[in-house]
């Protein structure tokens, strides 16, 4: 009795786990593709049209971030990042134009403001 017991449990429980195996393998990589697909390609001519400091778009590392409602809160004077917007700003980003990089803490308040990928032209 324990021994059909055993065998009984331990076929179910392979079941269940192949169950959810089959489930996140077929599911989630599907809702992943789809986020990725709805993702909005901007062009550099589409960028050039976001220079004001109320439509602030900037290119960086490959993405589009829409900077308007963060501009305020920037820690530095407004005239140092407006030049940048409408355009591709990855060495500014990077270097902040004086040779040392942005905090991890920045990268991630950056992630917050991502409205697209950047099509580069060829």
């Amino acid at each position: 009795m324990t021994r059909k017991l055993f065998v009984v449990s331990t076929i179910a429980f392979w079941i269940a786990v192949t169950g959810l195996g089959t489930t996140s393998v077929w599911w989630l990589p599907t809702g992943q593709a789809s986020a990725q697909a709805r993702e909005k390609i901007i062009s550099p001519a589409d960028l050039a049209k976001h220079t004001s400091p109320e439509n602030c778009w900037m290119a960086i590392r490959g993405a589009v971030y829409d900077l308007s409602t963060y501009l305020p809160e920037h820690p530095s004077r407004p005239d140092i990042v407006l030049p940048w917007c409408g355009k591709e700003a990855s060495e500014a980003y990077n270097t902040k134009m004086k040779g040392r990089p942005h905090s991890p803490y920045a990268d991630e308040l950056l992630a917050k403001y991502r409205i697209g990928s950047f099509a580069k032209v060829p």
